[in-house]
C-alpha cells in the first residue's frame, strides 16, 4: 500500500560537521523531488525536513519485493531503503532517468548495486553506527546463552529427563567439561567497526579478554594492534563476525577455519549471511569440532528450513544452536537513530554536502 505526500520547503540551519564534503550536483537538481520509500515496515519515516527552495512528494511503501523496486522507482529522484535489493537493471537510465540519492536505512548496502550507482553517479549514502547498541547487547545474549547451553538444557527439560535420570546437569557441558566464566574466554571479534568496537567495551566490562582480527592475508606485524586472522582462530574461545560482507569477506569461515579452533569455542555471526559457511557450520557443530554458535543472518534471507542448513539443523533440536531471524538491530534506540539518519543523509544530499563515512557510491 503506498502513501504520497506533497510539501513544500523549510528552512532549516545547515549543519557543518568536520566529516562533511561537497556533493556538486550536476545537473543540478530539480526544484521539486520526487521521494520513494520502499520499506518503512522496518522503520518508519520521521517528518522529512527539505530546504527550500524545494518541495518534494513523498510516497511510501510499507514492504516492496524484488520485482516491484523498478516499477516503484521509475521516476523518483530521491529513493529511502533497507534490505530490498536494487539491481543494475532498475537503476538503469532507461528504467530510473531521475535518480540521483539512494539513502540506506542500515549499516550494509549490499542489497545496492554499488558499481552500477557508480557508473551513473547516484550518489548511494548508508546509516553506519545506529544499530552498534543493539547489536552488541544481541551478541551478549547469544554469547551467554550458547555458553550456558540454555537450549539444550530446556530441552532436556521438557522432556522430562531431570525428573528421570535426576540431573541435567551435564546438559550443560557444551563439551565433556563445565562451560567457561566470562573472566576465561578470549573473544576475538572480526570487523572492528562501530559494533566491533561496542562489542569490546561490552564484553571487556566483564573481565573477558579481547582480540581483533587482522585482515585474512595480511602480513604479520603490519596491523599494528591486530592478531593475525588464523592466530585468531585458533586462541579465541569465543568469536564474533561483524564485518561487512564485500568479495575479501565472503566465505571468510569454511570448513578449514572450523579446523583450527578451540573444541569448546564458540562461534557468533550478526554481520551478514556468506561470511560463515552454512553447511560447515552445522557439520563442525556436528562433528563436535566446536562447542556452540548463536546466528542472526543467513545466506538467503528470509530464511527457512529449507533455504538454510543452519535454520533446519536448529529445527532438529539436537545442537546447541541458537537462531534468530536478523534480527539483531532491533531496538528503540536504533530506530530514533535510522530516522535522523536519514534526514540528515537526504537533507544534507540536496545542500550539496554529504558526510564521507556515509558515502558508498
Amino acid at each position: 500500500m503506498a502513501h504520497s505526500l506533497t510539501n513544500g520547503g523549510v528552512n532549516t540551519a545547515a549543519a557543518s560537521p568536520a566529516s562533511l564534503v561537497s556533493a556538486v550536483h550536476d545537473p543540478p537538481l530539480p526544484q521539486h523531488l520526487n521521494i520513494v520509500a520502499l520499506e518503512t515496515f522496518f522503520t518508519p519515516l520521521p517528518p522529512l525536513i527539505i530546504p527550500k527552495p524545494h518541495t518534494y512528494t513523498l510516497t511510501e511503501y510499507e514492504r516492496t519485493s524484488a520485482a516491484q523496486v523498478a516499477e516503484r522507482i521509475k521516476d523518483a529522484d530521491i529513493v529511502i531503503t533497507t534490505v530490498v535489493p536494487i539491481r543494475a537493471s532498475a537503476l538503469s537510465a532507461t528504467n530510473a532517468p531521475k535518480l540521483r540519492l539512494i539513502a540506506v536505512m542500515a549499516s550494509g548496502t549490499d542489497s545496492v548495486d554499488l558499481a552500477a550507482c557508480t557508473e551513473r553517479g547516484i550518489r548511494v549514502l548508508n546509516s553506519p553506527n545506529c544499530n552498534s547498541v543493539a547489536v552488541a547487547e544481541h551478541v551478549l545474549s547469544l554469547y551467554l546463552a550458547t555458553r550456558r547451553s540454555l537450549v539444550p538444557v530446556m530441552r532436556a527439560l521438557g522432556e522430562d529427563e531431570w525428573a528421570t535420570r535426576g540431573s541435567v546437569m551435564t546438559r550443560a557441558y557444551a563439551v565433556d567439561a563445565p562451560p567457561r566464566s566470562c573472566r576465561d574466554e578470549t573473544v576475538g571479534i572480526i570487523g572492528y567497526g562501530g559494533v566491533g568496537q561496542t562489542i569490546a567495551k561490552l564484553f571487556g566490562a566483564l573481565d573477558m579478554n579481547i582480540i581483533v582480527s587482522g585482515r585474512r592475508g595480511a602480513p604479520s606485524g603490519g596491523n599494528g594492534d591486530r592478531v593475525p586472522f588464523e592466530e585468531v582462530l585458533q586462541r579465541a574461545s569465543v568469536i564474533v563476525v561483524c564485518c561487512p560482507l564485500v568479495p575479501e569477506t565472503r566465505n571468510l569461515i569454511g570448513a578449514a577455519e572450523f579446523a583450527q579452533m578451540q573444541p569448546d569455542a564458540i562461534i557468533i555471526n550478526v554481520a551478514r549471511g556468506g561470511i560463515v559457511g552454512e553447511q560447515a557450520l552445522v557439520d563442525a557443530l556436528r562433528q563436535r569440532r566446536i562447542a556452540g554458535a548463536g546466528i542472526d543472518v543467513y545466506d538467503h534471507e528470509p530464511a527457512s528450513t529449507k533455504s538454510s542448513p543452519i535454520v533446519a539443523a536448529a529445527a532438529e533440536g539436537d545442537l546447541n544452536l541458537i537462531t534468530t531471524g536478523h534480527t539483531a538491530w532491533v531496538a528503540a534506540s536504533t530506530r530514533a537513530n535510522y530516522q535522523r539518519v536519514v534526514q540528515e543523509n537526504v537533507e544534507r544530499f540536496i545542500r550539496g554536502t554529504v558526510d564521507a563515512d556515509r558515502v558508498k557510491a
